[in-house]
């Protein structure tokens, strides 16, 4: 087993100080690797490296995953405070009350006091059922709502001041929904989850996050190739494949999957890649400590951009609504929220 020291792998610094290796590793398996799998490529990723692990209550894999984190401080392999661990309250506990519950069951599972970072997952409390299918509805579910939003978002500053959590962040957001929620906060997100990858760089949401003194962390930085069937269309584009993206790669002696990480890295976003692969997570991690892209190929890969969104939500979509990009505040305005 290859190890890297973590001290190479470059940190972000939040406006609280604290700082977050700049690469981490996702935990969602998709509908393709099991809990146990999943467990066995956190267990390898500690070995070789990793300290920042990006989980949540709806990846059904916490519980395993917080066995990990356990033998590997018994065992002294890692403390503690060398980590950043991530998870996030999923959709069916924004109700009063709720994302205490979601918080301490996530702790319990995970083994923890507290966590580094806790996330808003999405900005409304619509829901599905894990491995559902793409065309499934709730009928219960809303457009977003600002009232509703910062009613959540007040049971996340509380986990601040109880300890129970570092950091709050907010995910799967919008440039109007930030702008609207952002001066309402106590408590502001030290981070916004994002889709971010090659093909899909949504500039304007994030030059406005960094604006703020806020960190990008993006999610299928890869494309996600292995996303679930639901989210994948006739009209998606596999980022991997594209020329300018082989060409680099090519030049650099290594796969377009380490090229999108560097560009991630480089770029200034926290990219959070998956596998269950010792070979691949490995590389996903030591590829930001050696041979970086050149500024003349940083700018190529901005050519990319082809506003290719792959995580499209469309099983959040609430009676009456027909698209999905109206979860996405498509003219850029709140037009599609309950007021």
């Amino acid at each position: 087993m290859e190890k890297i020291d973590p001290a190479k792998v470059p940190q972000r610094t939040l406006y609280t100080g604290a700082k977050m290796p700049a690469v981490g590793m996702g935990t969602f398996g998709s509908d393709h690797a099991t809990a146990e799998q999943v467990q066995e490529a956190v267990r390898g990723a500690i070995k070789v490296g990793y300290r920042h692990f990006d989980c949540a209550a709806c990846y059904g894999n916490e519980a395993q995953i917080g066995q990990v984190f356990t033998e590997a401080f018994a065992a002294g392999e890692v403390k503690r405070e060398d980590l950043f661990i991530v998870s996030k309250v999923w959709n069916d506990m924004h109700g009063k009350g709720d994302v205490l519950l979601a918080c301490a069951r996530t702790l319990k599972d995970l083994q923890l006091d507290y966590l580094d970072m806790y996330y808003v997952h999405w900005p409304f409390p619509n829901y599905h059922p894990p491995k559902c299918e793409g065309t499934e509805r709730n009928p219960d579910s809303k457009p977003f709502s600002v009232g509703r939003f910062m009613a959540t978002w007040r049971q996340m500053e509380r986990l601040v001041d109880m300890g129970l959590t570092r950091h709050i962040g907010m995910s799967n957001m919008t440039l109007p929904k930030l702008k609207a929620v952002l001066p309402l906060c106590r408590i502001k997100p030290a981070a916004i989850e994002m889709e971010l990858h090659p093909c899909f760089q949504q500039q304007e949401l994030f030059d406005y996050v960094r604006s703020q003194g806020i960190q990008a962390v993006g999610f299928c930085p890869l494309g996600s190739p292995d996303r679930p069937e639901r989210d994948r269309t006739a009209e998606d584009i596999a980022d991997l494949e594209q020329p300018i993206i082989r060409k680099i790669a090519q030049a650099h002696g290594v796969h377009p999957v380490l090229v999108a990480i560097k560009w991630a890295v480089q770029r200034g976003q926290t990219p959070i890649p998956f596998s269950i692969k010792e070979k691949n997570y490995t590389s996903n991690l030591k590829c930001v400590t050696e041979d970086p892209l050149t500024e003349e190929e940083m700018e190529e890969m901005k050519k990319m951009e082809c506003n290719n969104r792959l995580v499209k939500g469309q099983v959040f979509l609430w009676p009456g609504a027909e698209d999905w990009q109206e979860l996405w505040d498509p003219d850029g305005t709140d037009a599609l929220w309950d007021k």
